[in-house]
């Protein structure tokens, strides 16, 4: 690998650099004051409906189907505002940016992601992400599925993701092998619930927050340590 560098480092958003739970919280407050307790409910069955077809979550897309069962509802252009001027930069986990900053040196950070091609762009750059990687950033439907596209764009060695989804992680474990450390902090519901937990096999090391990333070794950030 000629122009590969030694290490690229990968890393989620939500729930991984970003509360997104705490979002999903706010958003769902916002709802209930805006258009009463039985719409926002149908709003959370509809854009659990999608994630189920599409397999990511798409705030705008249930949006757009609620909307159709409610055309003359005026508040909806409100619902709107609020998911695209949220303030994503004050839901960054404490240490986001640091474990970025950490990472910096000893190779490229590199934002991939699932999500939809407008909403999940636009909390990347206005939480400060899209900066503090350079614009390296990769948004797929199912990223585990991109990895050759990835290695494409670019190139290394060894690669680290870090993703608080168990299930990611393994995917990508079972196509890089070695060549890939991978990292979960212990955040949000998915890191946290108890069947997810016993049924994917453990990372290679495992944080309690994303801030803890700062303090490991550069041979275990860079795969020559495991734990």
């Amino acid at each position: 690998m000629g122009n590969a560098a030694r290490t690229v480092f990968l890393f989620d958003v939500d729930n991984t650099l970003l509360d997104n739970d705490a979002v999903q919280d706010d958003l769902s407050a916002h709802l209930e004051r805006e258009v009463g307790l039985v719409s926002r409910d149908r709003y959370w069955q509809i854009f659990e409906e999608l994630r189920s077809e599409l397999g990511y979550a798409d705030y705008l897309g249930a949006l757009q189907r609620y909307r159709v069962e409610h055309q003359d509802d005026p508040q909806l252009l409100r619902i709107s505002f609020f998911l695209l001027d949220y303030p994503f930069a004050e839901r960054l986990y404490p240490g986001a940016l640091a474990a970025l900053v950490r990472c910096r040196p000893l190779g490229p950070t590199v934002i991939l992601s699932d999500g939809d091609v407008v909403f999940q762009p636009r909390k990347v750059q206005r939480s400060g992400l899209w900066d503090a990687v350079e614009q390296r950033v990769l948004i797929y439907l199912h990223k585990e599925l991109m990895l050759e596209k990835v290695a494409q764009l670019y190139p290394a060695e060894h690669y680290v993701m870090v993703d608080d989804k168990l299930r990611i992680l393994t995917a990508m474990k079972n196509v890089w092998g070695e060549r890939l450390t991978t990292v979960f902090p212990r955040q949000g519901h998915y890191a946290l619930d108890p069947r997810e937990l016993a049924t994917w096999p453990r990372a290679d090391v495992t944080l309690e927050n994303i801030a803890e990333l700062t303090a490991l070794s550069d041979a275990m950030l860079c795969g020559a340590a495991t734990g």
